[in-house]
């Protein structure tokens, strides 16, 4: 029988802990094929709500306390409160769960039955059907809780998570070993924890359930732990991870790369074109930015399987095959628009007095339509990742 541990932070809860306990407790008794359990995590409350729950432990099965030195906050409440669950107590699964009964405990069983279903990290979410803000909430709470969760959908570009600001979760083991480390090297302000959390689960490829649908309940007992530093250290975190993510793309260093190439492209172009003929200088100029292009992508787009110096000759001709497709279009480009339009002066830069003409807009387009085809081709053939070996199965 797997064993699940429902995690409790609390800081000066003692007027709503006991109400939550029992009423978790209510729901342990309906579920079969699970052993349950619950782990209310402390700072060291000044109202003492860890001599509550300590006295609640001694009478009823099933409830620990874990009790902090001093409050750290949300994030590292529940990663102490997930390290003592699957170590000490032998958990397979986790939750997140609110103090304050804010989640409805009724719901656990379907979290359960997600995770037996194969996902790793299930989200319980108020922005889908079936699931609610409070109504008391004042307007300004509920925009900035609305606008807050489409920035980061818009910001990640996913929109299959309808609210990543959630705290109501479960998780595996497995997602919380791989996850943890990543979040070590990171300080996490108060309720940031849980957008970094699921966004490190989300890159790692963990399968996340985000359709457990529950209605969010304002607290009756309490304040909200909600503070103005909440709105500034998420925006701070999703557009740092964001810019870090596209610095880190290959797609992003071909573009750096290519857009490098290009310039060398047309510089080089207006060098060749004092001394030869239109097309001859348009190929000599792609060669420049191709020589370019391969020394660039290969230390920089391409570095996690980098081509070594003694392979240099053979895949630099390679590369320039490759190119080839490039070349051709930009070759084509260029004769079509010579024959069919023309080369002629279209308007003169006033800061360097230089006047463009037709000839560098046919080099544009040419450009961009041909770092649309190497990228395809340098990382099928010159920078191909290796085959992954097969995963041999026993009989």
């Amino acid at each position: 029988m797997k064993r699940a541990i429902v995690i409790i932070p609390t800081y000066n809860e003692v007027g709503s802990i006991e109400k939550t306990i029992n009423a978790v407790l209510a729901v342990f008794q309906k579920i079969e094929h699970w052993k349950m359990g619950i782990l209310v995590v402390d700072d060291r409350s000044p109202d003492k709500t860890y001599e509550l729950v300590s006295n609640i432990s001694r009478n009823k099965s099933g409830v620990y306390l874990l009790i902090n030195k001093r409050k750290t906050g949300l994030g590292s409440a529940y990663l102490k409160g997930m390290e003592y669950a699957f170590s000490k107590l032998g958990a397979d699964v986790v939750f997140e769960f609110d103090a304050d009964l804010s989640h409805d405990p009724e719901k656990i069983p379907l979290f359960l039955k997600s995770i037996e279903q194969g996902n790793d990290l299930v989200l319980g979410s108020r922005y889908i059907k079936g699931g609610s803000m409070p109504p008391e909430w004042g307007l300004d709470r509920k925009f900035l809780s609305v606008v807050g969760n489409w920035t980061i959908m818009m910001v990640f570009t996913n929109f299959k998570i309808k609210d990543w600001t959630s705290g109501y979760r479960a998780l595996t083991k497995e997602v919380y070993q791989a996850v943890a480390p990543l979040l070590q090297s990171e300080r996490f302000f108060g309720y940031t924890f849980q957008i970094g959390f699921l966004y490190y689960a989300w890159k790692l490829g963990f399968k996340i359930d985000p359709t457990i649908a529950y209605h969010f309940k304002d607290r009756e007992v309490g304040v909200s732990k909600i503070g103005p530093e909440y709105i500034k250290n998420t925006l701070e975190f999703i557009f740092k991870t964001r810019i870090k993510d596209i610095l880190q793309m290959k797609v992003f260093k071909f573009a750096v790369v290519g857009g490098t190439g290009a310039l060398v492209q047309l510089i080089t172009l207006e060098l060749w074109r004092l001394l030869l003929p239109f097309q001859l200088a348009f190929f000599l100029a792609i060669e420049c930015a191709v020589l370019s292009n391969f020394i660039l992508n290969n230390i920089w787009t391409f570095s996690d399987h980098i081509i070594k110096l003694k392979q240099a000759p053979i895949k630099f001709l390679q590369f320039n095959l490759a190119s080839a497709g490039s070349i051709v279009i930009q070759q084509v480009i260029a004769a079509v628009g010579e024959y069919f339009i023309g080369i002629f002066p279209l308007f003169v830069l006033p800061v360097i007095n230089k006047s463009i003409d037709t000839g560098m807009v046919y080099a544009v387009v040419g450009i961009l339509i041909g770092m649309v085809w190497n990228f395809f081709a340098y990382t099928k053939f010159i920078w191909k990742a290796p085959a992954k070996a097969p995963v041999s199965s026993k009989a």
